[in-house]
């Protein structure tokens, strides 16, 4: 039986890896995102190429209501939904004293809130198949508080916590969460959240790479997965929250830096 996957923030890097790989799979699409014109572009690229159905969905994640929009345009469709990839993410640069009230909402809006709608939407109907699969993308940025990115870092901290907590209680239900962790990505995220010329995103991860690594974990249903760690760095992902906190903290700062 043909599957479908809902992709939020599916023209993007990492995104649309994960639309390759589940329609390079014969799986049916449902690709959400912001720009239509990008959406439709990327509709027509599948179902020529992959003979699969992509439906698109244009929405603005910093809206309150875009998870309500998306779940009710798929039930409209009467799509059944077997995989969740929460792939949207808003990043930005900048001290909490200098980023504005509006840019930390829409932050929130967009990693934190549209997530946690979203499972809460889909997840009874997969429990009550007793099957279905989500894949929230967070980021080892989760680890660590994250100075000059606090509110980025944070967010990814909840999705982790969050994501973590309700795989747990669904371990008895057939339906698995997996969390992808990733390190600095090539992709748009770092160009949109100005951080192109920072240390951190000097040697970014092939987002393909990425995708790959997150969606073998999500079909497998582990639980957390990080990706895109150089070799030095892999060694200290489990040893950073152990870490004099004063330390990692001036470490993160100078990575948000221009390497120049």
């Amino acid at each position: 039986m043909t599957k479908t996957a809902l992709i939020t923030g599916a023209t993007g890097g990492l995104g649309h890896e994960f639309v390759k790989l589940f329609a390079a799979n014969g799986d049916n699409l449902v690709l959400v995102g912001r720009n239509a014109k990008k959406l439709a572009t990327l509709k027509a690229e599948v179902e020529n190429k992959y003979q699969v159905t992509a439906m698109m969905i244009a929405v603005d994640f910093s809206e309150e209501t875009a998870a309500e929009k998306i779940y009710e345009q798929v039930k409209q469709a009467k799509i059944q939904v077997d995989y969740l990839v929460n792939n949207a993410g808003l990043g930005g640069q900048g001290s909490f004293l200098e980023r504005t009230m509006d840019q930390d909402i829409s932050m929130m809006r967009v990693n934190m809130l549209v997530p946690t709608k979203l499972m809460k939407l889909f997840i009874p109907e997969f429990v009550n198949r007793g099957t279905g699969k989500i894949l929230n993308v967070s980021s080892s940025a989760a680890l660590i508080p994250g100075p000059l990115q606090a509110e980025y870092y944070a967010t990814k901290a909840y999705v982790t916590s969050l994501s973590n907590a309700i795989a747990y209680e669904l371990k008895e239900t057939g339906v698995t969460v997996t969390t992808l962790m990733p390190g600095a990505i090539e992709t748009g995220f770092a160009k949109a959240g100005g951080l192109t010329q920072t240390k951190m995103f000097a040697k970014g991860a092939s987002p393909a790479v990425v995708a790959q690594e997150g969606y073998q974990a999500m079909l497998a249903g582990k639980l957390n997965v990080f990706s895109g760690l150089s070799k030095v760095q892999r060694p200290f992902v489990g040893l950073m929250p152990l870490m004099p906190k004063k330390a990692i903290m001036g470490f993160v700062a100078n990575q948000q830096s221009n390497p120049g």
